[in-house]
């Protein structure tokens, strides 16, 4: 397929592919909410079965340690988080349980995710898996449990791509059964080139990507769906707290997105000049049927405002990038 047929799957149909590469912990035990709640920064001890969250988890500097989809299935807690960062997670977290009757487990090699993206995907997950209706009305990270064939699945509902997205949990050994059975159904089997540039069109960073373990929440502008501002103390809020109520919000940089004068695009990690000096970074670029060549990056904040002007390194000829606000469309 070629990237316009994908592209239009994932804004107009309904489109699998995963976005990248996952990795799941279990948090079991009866205070496993309780245990979260000091060190994520949303508002974990609120979820109820079936509901669920996005949330950071920081060092005491306030930097991220990496971002999760936190799942609430009734009886654990299912942390869904970058692959890289799996295993350092799962240990740190054990490392953290004194009294408490809190259970680790990592489940990377038996669970693994099924997503579907676009306007069609509800409608196809209820054809494919019985007992499960009336997605279209769910909200972000609401879930339920049903099966398929033989297989216990979780369907959330996670918009992943700016458009109506869910996750389907499923053992392993029913994966490729499951996306088949979307397939045929209807949905179209999508590359991770589209799968990237409707991302970066929608303005969602990645950890890994667009985000790292020097970054702060506030940088990356994912604020308002990851951070809770009326729970108690987390690792790290003292640091968010001061650069809102004494900074007034204010950050050396900002991620913003990038609108490319050029069609041949920059790799990641580009610097961006303006005024003769470094002002900021790219750490995602796409060339997509509806925006053209765009990127996101970080640039300092003098140069955050939609329009503003910067230089993309890197080139033979001057080039430059006009910041945009997010998403671009």
């Amino acid at each position: 397929m070629t990237l316009k047929t994908d592209y239009q799957a994932i804004l107009q149909g309904a489109a699998v592919g995963d976005v990248m590469p996952r990795g799941m912990i279990a948090v079991s035990g009866s205070d496993r909410a309780s245990y979260l709640q000091g060190l994520l920064t949303n508002d974990i001890e609120v979820l109820q079965p079936g509901t669920g969250c996005y949330s950071v988890w920081l060092t005491p500097q306030g930097r991220m340690m990496t971002d999760m989809h936190v799942i609430e299935g009734g009886d654990m807690l299912l942390l869904d988080v970058p692959a890289h960062v799996a295993t350092s997670v799962k240990q740190r977290l054990e490392n953290l349980i004194f009294t408490e009757d809190v259970q680790i487990g990592d489940l990377t090699a038996d669970l693994s995710r099924v997503c579907i993206h676009g306007p069609e995907a509800a409608k196809l997950v209820e054809k494919t898996i019985p007992n499960v209706t009336g997605l279209d009305s769910w909200t972000q990270y609401c879930n339920t449990r049903s099966t398929f064939k033989d297989a216990s699945v979780v369907v959330v509902r996670v918009d992943q791509l700016g458009v109506p997205g869910f996750v389907i949990y499923v053992s392993s050994d029913f994966n490729e059964l499951l996306r088949d059975a979307l397939l045929a159904s209807g949905a179209l089997l999508v590359g991770t080139e589209a799968v990237s540039a409707t991302r970066i069109e929608a303005g969602i960073p990645l950890f890994g990507i667009d985000m790292d373990e020097e970054i702060i929440p506030l940088e990356a502008g994912i604020e308002s769906r990851a951070i809770s501002f009326t729970k108690g103390c987390y690792v790290g809020q003292e640091v968010v707290i001061r650069i809102l109520d004494r900074g007034h919000g204010r950050i050396v940089k900002k991620l913003v997105g990038l609108c490319l004068d050029s069609n041949t695009l920059p790799k990641p990690g580009t610097i961006l000049r303006a005024g003769g000096q470094d002002v900021g970074t790219v750490t995602s670029v796409a060339s997509t049927p509806r925006s053209g060549a765009i990127a996101l990056g970080y640039v300092h904040r003098d140069y955050v405002e939609p329009g503003s002007k910067v230089e993309v390194t890197g080139y033979e000829k001057f080039v430059s990038a006009t910041v945009s606000a997010l998403p671009f469309s």
